[in-house]
């Protein structure tokens, strides 16, 4: 059991975000959750009343600046740093791993630790894992951190293998040296941008006794979207029972895509240092008071925000102040960046648990990303913004607002009416009941492992949804069963993707801040290996790479089937009567139930003639109605909400179409396909 007891309370379908609670020494933490950097423990600028009254819960000190002055003897003469600063909340220190980073050319490094030279009196002193430790029991911090080895994020492999390593060996020195202090530890994960270095640190120190576990060695020189990357992938591969830490990140909107993510605690300078440089950021964009245009601006600086500085002076007098170097213009505007990152994660956490989190994350990560939208330094640009493009594909940019994959021979473009996710989520995975099947308990389900086709992978919108969905239940299980790992009520996902062309895929994952689906580990790991598999053992998601009318016949038989390929018009080998009549014929004995978007007669009439029964399914956007096709009376039965297979009238029409027939049908065969739909079962079954 975690020290923290930390514990997830909600979770947003559709996304990683998830807000949770933890128990420190000195008081209760809500999660997401931004930590003000107290460095010397003192957040420049700012009173520990202010920082109350912006929302402050934890605060960030620094070892190695404190170790320095005012040493370790002061702080046990006090007896820790919550007496001496006048905090009475939680307070984490990081273990001065990113000096030893940041001061390179003052240091020597070996296996023991790292030498400095003091900048206050010259003093050489040897950082060791031991001596981090011992000082921050002494600092009397709730959360303690593990020493660490940050290099850059561009760093070589062999350079990140090393120091990685080096940082697992000083983890499990920082553990011995806790002994037995009621103090948390978290341990840091290290690797730079390699995927597989990341994936070993975090298995390593996913088995050692930890309180939580940070992210550690990003925004420190790779680019924003190396870093929402690598941030999804190891998120992904930690425990769900433990807090989730990203260091030293960030901005607002690097906040927004990590909760996105799963990550549930931040830090950094950021507010503090813009602050004090004039810069803020408001509802109107990010805002810097040094410019002439506010010299006799009357308004409050955000009209939103009910802080101390918005509430009380004008953008003249803080322009004013900033201009002449007062420090009460810092003053002011640290106080209302704070608030707004606290404010940010209140909403973030009140979303999460309205189950809104996605609509507020849409909104938000264009909000973020704004300037001072009132007053504009420079015109917009008119230049053409160049569209992403990858083989016979590119991203299109809907008007609403979401971004989906074109194949620019054909036009057609995947999921193009609604965003991705919500339609993966509307006419596949609620609609099947995924969820409720995924349960053992459910009277409706029988073996121990669900089989799902997803036919026609594309940028994986719909393989996704599913994975999301096989984590949410997870989630829900463990809270419901008091713990973290206890999986027992859950059965097996096996998800099996097929796909003649990974473009699509590679492009969206290239462009993922477009496509928020993809802000997980699991996409990567399939285009790398093919394969990946959740750490809890429970959900498998295979890539069958080739030719479906080939492949399908050696993949299990399903229990669903998401049948999602481009149209008839495009892909019209997956439409015919002989290919629903091969796929009936391969799932016959099962119960299986066949999703899809198409409402087609002609399909629908295939679909009938090859043995299946066929009924409407829900609407999606303009859609009134899709289709679903079982192989058995049963299989329809355990559908959710069993639809109303198509009945005398649907026949009727049929026999009125000018479309009855699939495509590729011959003549001579049209006969004997009239008579197996006009003959089939479903059509007598009382009712319909």
């Amino acid at each position: 059991m975690s020290r923290l007891n930390f514990r997830v309370e909600a979770r947003c379908w559709g996304t990683r975000a998830r807000a949770g609670r933890f128990t420190a020494l000195h008081g209760e933490v809500v999660t997401p959750v931004f930590m003000p950097v107290g460095t010397r423990a003192t957040v420049k600028s700012q009173t520990v009343e202010t920082l109350k009254a912006t929302g402050a819960q934890v605060l960030l000190a620094n070892t190695y600046h404190l170790l320095l002055r005012p040493g370790p003897e002061v702080f046990r003469r006090f007896g820790g740093i919550h007496k001496f600063m006048n905090w009475d909340q939680p307070v984490l220190t990081d273990s001065g791993g990113f000096q030893i980073f940041s001061l390179h050319r003052s240091r020597e490094m070996n296996e023991e630790g790292a030498r400095f030279q003091s900048y206050i009196d010259g003093k050489s002193f040897m950082l060791t894992p031991e001596l981090s430790i011992d000082m921050q029991k002494a600092i009397g911090s709730d959360i303690m951190m593990v020493l660490d080895q940050c290099i850059p994020s561009t760093a070589g492999h062999d350079e990140a293998k090393a120091a990685m390593e080096l940082t697992h060996r000083w983890a499990l020195r920082s553990l011995a040296a806790r002994e037995d202090s009621p103090q948390s530890m978290f341990g840091i994960v290290q690797g730079a941008c390699h995927h597989d270095l990341r994936r070993q640190s975090a298995e390593f120190l996913r088995q050692l006794p930890f309180d939580g576990m940070a992210i550690g060695g990003l925004a420190v020189g790779e680019t924003s979207d190396l870093r929402y990357e690598f941030t999804g992938l190891v998120a992904e591969m930690l425990p769900e029972h433990l807090p989730r830490y990203l260091m030293g990140v960030g901005t607002p909107l690097d906040i927004l895509e990590a909760v996105h993510r799963g990550v549930d605690m931040f830090d950094c300078i950021m507010p503090s240092q813009l602050g004090h440089r004039g810069t803020v950021y408001t509802s109107h964009g990010k805002m810097q008071l040094r410019r002439s245009v506010y010299k006799f601006a009357e308004e409050k600086l955000d009209a939103t925000c009910d802080c101390i500085t918005c509430r009380d002076y004008s953008r003249a007098y803080l322009h004013h102040l900033i201009k002449s170097d007062e420090p009460l213009g810092w003053h002011l505007l640290v106080t209302h960046n704070l608030a707004f990152y606290h404010r940010l994660t209140r909403e973030m956490r009140e979303s999460i648990v309205a189950g809104t989190f996605e609509r507020l994350y849409e909104r938000k990560r264009v909000e973020l990303a704004r300037d001072d939208e009132d007053n504009p330094g420079t015109p917009p640009r008119r230049n053409q913004v160049k569209i992403p493009r990858l083989g016979d594909y590119e991203v299109h940019f809907n008007p609403k607002g979401f971004a989906s994959i074109k194949q620019i021979s054909s036009g057609e473009i995947m999921h193009s009416v609604n965003p991705p996710a919500e339609e993966a989520n509307r006419l596949y995975v609620e609609q099947s009941g995924l969820a409720q099947r995924l349960l053992k308990n459910s009277q409706a389900n029988g073996a121990e492992d669900l089989v799902v086709w997803d036919v026609g992978l594309g940028a994986a919108s719909n393989a996704m949804a599913a994975v999301r969905c096989f984590e949410q239940v997870l989630g829900e299980t463990n809270i419901e069963q008091g713990g973290a790992g206890r999986t027992g009520g859950l059965r097996h996902l096996h998800l099996i993707s097929f796909e003649c062309d990974l473009d699509p895929l590679a492009l969206a994952y290239k462009n993922n801040r477009n496509f928020p689906h993809l802000f997980h580990g699991a996409p990567a790991r399939l285009l790398e290996k093919r394969r990946w598999e959740h750490s809890s053992g429970l959900c498998t998601w295979e890539l069958f790479h080739g030719d479906f009318l080939e492949l399908f016949k050696t993949a299990r038989v399903p229990d669903i089937v998401f049948f999602d390929p481009f149209s008839a018009k495009t892909d019209r080998s997956f439409w015919t009567y002989q290919t629903f009549l091969m796929l009936y014929e391969y799932f016959k004995g099962a119960d299986t139930a066949l999703y899809t978007y198409s409402t087609s007669t002609a399909v629908r009439a295939a679909l009938l003639a090859a043995g299946f029964l066929v009924g409407n399914g829900v609407g999606t956007g303009p859609k009134e109605a899709t289709t679903v096709a079982f192989t058995s009376v049963a299989a329809h039965a355990r559908h959710r909400n069993a639809p109303a297979l198509l009945g005398p009238e649907w026949l009727q029409r049929w026999h009125r179409s000018g479309s009855r027939f699939p495509r590729g049908l011959a003549e001579a065969d049209q006969p004997g396909f009239c008579d197996k739909i006009e003959n089939h079962p479903q059509f007598s079954i009382p009712g319909q």
